[in-house]
C-alpha cells in the first residue's frame, strides 16, 4: 500500500489480498469476512436484473443462473470461513480487533440478505414459490439478526479496542449499517393483519437505523478524505461503498410505498407513497454525485497503477442497490428518465461484476487468493 510519513492514512484491511503478481501463502488463514462481498455482488445482479422496468429477452434466465451462482458462492465462502475459524482462530480474533477488517463482518449479514432477496425475486423459477419464500424468509431472518449484532458489536469494538494512529474513518465503516430493503418483499406472504404490520414497521425501524447511521458516519468519512487526501490505491474502490446505503434506502422507501396499502391505514400508506418520492429523488441525486466523485478518484488511482484486488467487488453491490433504487423511482413516478438510469447503471453493474468475478476466479486458480497482507 502507499504510505507517506507526513500524514496518517486510512490503513488497508490486513487480510485483504494484494495486487496481482504478489507472492502469497495458500490456504484459508487469510480468508477474511471481506470475501462475502463476492456473494453480495453476485446476488445483487440477479435482483437488479429482475427489478428493471424493461423486459429484455433472456435476461430472466441469466438472472436465474447468476442467482444459482450466488447460492453456491454463499455456501463455499461460509464453509471456508468455518474452516478459517476452526484452524486459524487467532487470525479470526485478530480480524475482530482490527478497525480496518472488523467492519467487513457487515458483508456476512448483507450476503445473507442479498441471497434471500434474489431467491424470492428469481429463485422461485427453479425452487417454486413456496420453497423460495421459505428460504428467503430464513435468510432474511438470519441476515437481520446478524446485521443487528454486527451493528452493535463492531462499533463497540471500534470504540473500546486499542487503535493505531492510522485507524481513521473509512467507507468500510458503512458495512455494518443495517439494511431494510429486502424485508418488504415478504409482506404478501404473511397473514393479513398484525403480522404484516409488524414486518412493515419493523423494516421501517431498520431503515431508520441505517439512515441515521449513514448520516452519522458519512461526514467523518468525507472529512478524512479532505484531511488525509485520497486513500491508498488498493482501497480506492471502497469509496463506492457509500452508494450502498443510499441505494438500499431508496429501494426500501419504494418498497414501503408499494406494499403499505392494505397493510396499514390509508393515511399511513399515502405518507409512505409521498416519502418514497420526496426522499428517493434527492438521495438518488446525491448518489449520482458521489458516483462521479468516486469514479474520478478511481480513474486517478488507475493512472497511478491501481491493480486488481478484492476491493474491486465494491464496484458491484453498491451500484446494484442504485439500480433497484432507480427502478423503484421509475415505478413510483412513472418517469422514463429513472428507468433509463436503472438500465445504464445495470449495464455498468454487469461489466463490473464480470471483471471482478473473472479476476477472482483467476486469482484462486493461480493460488494468489486468498492472499496474505503486504
Amino acid at each position: 500500500m502507499l504510505h507517506t510519513a507526513a500524514r496518517p492514512r486510512m490503513s488497508p484491511p490486513p487480510a485483504g489480498p494484494p495486487a496481482e503478481g504478489v507472492a502469497v501463502r495458500p490456504g484459508t488463514r487469510h480468508l477474511g469476512p471481506n470475501w462475502y462481498a463476492c456473494v453480495m455482488g453476485t446476488a445483487i445482479v440477479a435482483t437488479a436484473g429482475a427489478a428493471l422496468p424493461v423486459r429484455v429477452p433472456g435476461l430472466r434466465t441469466v438472472c436465474v443462473v447468476v442467482w444459482a451462482l450466488s447460492v453456491l458462492a454463499l455456501t463455499a465462502v461460509t464453509a471456508a470461513r468455518a474452516v478459517h475459524w476452526r484452524r486459524h482462530g487467532d487470525q479470526a480474533r485478530a480480524h475482530l480487533r482490527d478497525p480496518a477488517m472488523a467492519p467487513f463482518y457487515g458483508c456476512l449479514s448483507m450476503a445473507l440478505l442479498a441471497v434471500g432477496a434474489s431467491t424470492v425475486a428469481v429463485g422461485r423459477d427453479v425452487l417454486g414459490e413456496r420453497v423460495a419464500v421459505v428460504l428467503g424468509a430464513a435468510l432474511f431472518t438470519a441476515g437481520t439478526v446478524t446485521a443487528l449484532a454486527v451493528a452493535v458489536v463492531i462499533p463497540y469494538l471500534l470504540v473500546v479496542v486499542r487503535r493505531t494512529p492510522q485507524a481513521r474513518p473509512a467507507p468500510v465503516w458503512l458495512l455494518p449499517v443495517v439494511a431494510a430493503a429486502t424485508g418488504p418483499q415478504l409482506l404478501p406472504y404473511l397473514p393479513a393483519g398484525a403480522a404484516r404490520g409488524t414486518l412493515l414497521f419493523g423494516c421501517a425501524a431498520l431503515f431508520g437505523i441505517g439512515l441515521l447511521g449513514t448520516l452519522m458516519m458519512l461526514p467523518a468519512i468525507f472529512a478524512t478524505l479532505v484531511a488525509d487526501g485520497p486513500p491508498p490505491l488498493a482501497l480506492t474502490p471502497t469509496l463506492f461503498l457509500v452508494l450502498g446505503p443510499l441505494g438500499q434506502s431508496t429501494t426500501a422507501a419504494g418498497r414501503f410505498a408499494e406494499l403499505a396499502p392494505g397493510v396499514t391505514s390509508a393515511a399511513h400508506a399515502r405518507g409512505f407513497e409521498a416519502f418514497a418520492v420526496l426522499y428517493g429523488v434527492p438521495v438518488t441525486g446525491f448518489a449520482l454525485l458521489w458516483l462521479a466523485f468516486a469514479g474520478a478518484l478511481v480513474a486517478r488511482a488507475r493512472r497511478r497503477g491501481m491493480r486488481f484486488s478484492m476491493t474491486w467487488w465494491a464496484f458491484t453491490f453498491p451500484v446494484g442497490t442504485c439500480v433497484t433504487g432507480a427502478a423503484a423511482l421509475a415505478d413510483r413516478t412513472g418517469l422514463a428518465v429513472f428507468g433509463a438510469l436503472a438500465v445504464l447503471l445495470f449495464v455498468a453493474l454487469v461489466g463490473a461484476w464480470t471483471v471482478a468475478a473473472v479476476r477472482t476466479v483467476q486469482g484462486l486458480a493461480r493460488g494468489r487468493l486468498p492472499a496474505a497482507p503486504r
